[in-house]
Formats: C-alpha cells, sequence, structure tokens
C-alpha cells in the first residue's frame, strides 16, 4: 500500500515533533535540572560562604549584611563607606548604578566639592587637606562595599574619639581589615567597611 504525498508529509511531520519534542524534554531536564543541582552542589563544596552571599553575621548568628553589598553607616562610632547613587537616597542593593553624570557636569562637581566639606568638616581635617577620590566619587555600581586604605585612616582618629579608644587600636583593626590586591597584582589594596566595623563592635564589646 502506498501512501500519497499528503500522508508521507503528516508522517514526516509528526515524527519531527516527536523528535523535537524529546530534545525539548532532554535539553530541560540537562539544563534546567541537572546542571543548576550540580553547579549548586559544587559551590556549597568548594564555596559555601560565597555561594550564600558572602553573608555576615553578628554573634547570635543573625544576618547583618552581606561583603559584596554597600550599606549608609552614619554615625560618628563608624567608618562610612563611599557615595552611592544607588536609588533615589543611595545604597539601594535593587537600584545598582552610577549616577551617569559627566566630569565636567556641574551637577557632579558641585556634588564632589559639597562632600569634600563634609568629609573635612566630620574627621577634623583642614579647609584644604586633600580627600581620596573614593569618599567623594560613587562606584559604578553604587554598592562598592570597600574604601581605600587611604580614606580609613582619615576617618581613623573620629571613630577611635567616638568609640573611647587608642588609635593605635583602631589602626591595628584597620590594618587586619585591609585586603592587599587579588593575586597580587589586580586592584587596589581596599578595606571592607561592613567587616571593619563588625570587628569594632566585638572590640568595643565589654
Amino acid at each position: 500500500m502506498h501512501m500519497n504525498a499528503s500522508s508521507r508529509a503528516h508522517v514526516t511531520l509528526a515524527r519531527h515533533a516527536r523528535t523535537t519534542g524529546l530534545m525539548v524534554l532532554v535539553l530541560t531536564v540537562i539544563c534546567g535540572i541537572l546542571y543548576p543541582l550540580v553547579m549548586t552542589a559544587i559551590a556549597q563544596g568548594l564555596c559555601p560562604n560565597q555561594a550564600n552571599g558572602s553573608l555576615v553575621r553578628d554573634t547570635s548568628g543573625n544576618p547583618v549584611g552581606s561583603t559584596l553589598i554597600a550599606q549608609n553607616f552614619t554615625k560618628p562610632e563608624y567608618f562610612h563607606p563611599r557615595p552611592s547613587a544607588a536609588g533615589a537616597n543611595g545604597y539601594d542593593p535593587t537600584s545598582s548604578g552610577a549616577s551617569n553624570l559627566g566630569p565636567t557636569n556641574p551637577s557632579l562637581t558641585d556634588a564632589v566639592k559639597s562632600r569634600a566639606d563634609a568629609y573635612r568638616d566630620e574627621n577634623g581635617l583642614a579647609a584644604t587637606a586633600p580627600v581620596p577620590a573614593d569618599a567623594v566619587t560613587a562606584s559604578g555600581s553604587g554598592l562598592d562595599p570597600d574604601i581605600s586604605p587611604a580614606n580609613a585612616l582619615l576617618q581613623l582618629g573620629r571613630v577611635a574619639r567616638a568609640r573611647g579608644m587608642t588609635e593605635a587600636a583602631v589602626r591595628a583593626l584597620v590594618t587586619e581589615n585591609t585586603q592587599g590586591r587579588t593575586l597580587g597584582i589586580l586592584g587596589e589594596p581596599r578595606v571592607n567597611v561592613l567587616q571593619l566595623n563588625r570587628a569594632l563592635d566585638v572590640a568595643s564589646t565589654p
């Protein structure tokens, strides 16, 4: 019995549909289920802290933040992060981004000047004292969790006075929480603000 052209086309179409459906099912299982499970298992086994968001916890084990996302510390007894343009009030982890203002934009230059004046005032610096760039400019993400060692050292005196600690003790904590260049060559030395402030809280606890 011979099939006409229409019947053959119908059979061929059905065969292709079955093949396509099977491929979709197999790839969904491999890429949508097996691969994520394997990668999750590897990440949890090799670097569980990073895989779970690099969370920082208090003495009771409750998460207080992440070493990857800046928080807006404003009290004098804490080291302050660099400015943020993420969200309407800054430091919004759901609105990561920069201000997109060019270097000649008056809004940016005015903001930098205002931040520099405020930085000098709160840290007891002379009116003409140099200010680190990361103290007056936001990062590209607006959520940079680190500051430069120079920025941390200029805030050191204020923090020590506010906590009734010696500058030497606070300086030691800054040194302990200063990270070098990645792989010894990438980036610049940096201080994670959240980790440093947590270390301060622990050191200040009677």
